[in-house]
């Protein structure tokens, strides 16, 4: 007993350096998905501050009364992300239509609203990116690590069984080392999860938000229009 366990290191290094090439391989994807998922959350959560920064400022400009035209030009040309760039395609179409003498009420309201949705929907996609990946881990990760665990527990058997020996000493090691793939898949899956739930609770707010303003320009631009007044 004493030289089976001599010859097994039962620290988390001694059971990865010991492990089979398969399980080896399940541990080192997992450490490698971990490192991505936080990688992830943390550019979420640093993007989705941001955002809602930039939504803050872009309302107090929207609200403040200044002319629409006036509130493009700010912001026409620089980087502009979530209001801004759904207020700016907006506009852009406004302008369009005018260029193109279509500027009749019905049409150019059921353009404003295409355009305004497709926005939308082009600026959510850029706030749930890379969401997906969370939610792969988390679904997938105690599955990867399972079937690492159970490579290792055949190894271990297979081994147990061509040493003619069921001694503790003898089947410690081996099992440890099947567990611990297992442990590395709900290391990986566990904040993906939790971080996956919250972010995307916070993206769906983030895209009411901008449906919400969506809706607040296009009622006022076709108050524009019907009244006549130029912006």
């Amino acid at each position: 007993m004493e030289m089976a366990a001599a010859a097994h290191e039962l620290s988390l290094v001694g059971l990865f350096l010991q492990a089979d090439w398969v399980v080896k391989s399940v541990m080192i994807g997992l450490v490698l998905a971990s490192v991505w998922c936080w990688a992830i959350i943390a550019n979420r959560v640093a993007a989705f501050a941001r955002t809602r920064r930039a939504m803050a400022a872009f309302d107090n400009a929207f609200a403040s009364g200044r002319p629409l035209a006036e509130l493009r030009r700010d912001y026409q040309g620089k980087q502009a992300s979530a209001l801004a760039a759904v207020f700016i395609a907006g506009m852009d179409e406004w302008d369009k239509s005018h260029a193109a003498d279509a500027a009749r009420a019905g049409g150019l309201q059921s353009r404003l609203e295409i355009v305004l949705d497709l926005a939308v929907a082009e600026e959510s996609a850029e706030l749930e990116k890379r969401l997906g990946f969370l939610a792969t881990i988390g679904s997938a990760g105690p599955f990867v690590g399972l079937f690492g665990t159970v490579w290792g527990i055949m190894n271990a058997f297979t081994a147990i069984a061509a040493a003619e020996n069921t001694s503790l000493a003898v089947v410690a090691p081996g099992i440890a080392e099947a567990l611990f793939a297992t442990a590395l898949g709900l290391l990986a899956a566990i904040p993906a999860v939790i971080a996956y739930n919250q972010l995307s609770a916070d993206a769906g707010k983030l895209t009411a938000r901008l449906e919400g303003f969506a809706d607040r320009l296009t009622a006022l631009l076709s108050r524009q229009l019907d009244a006549g007044r130029a912006l």
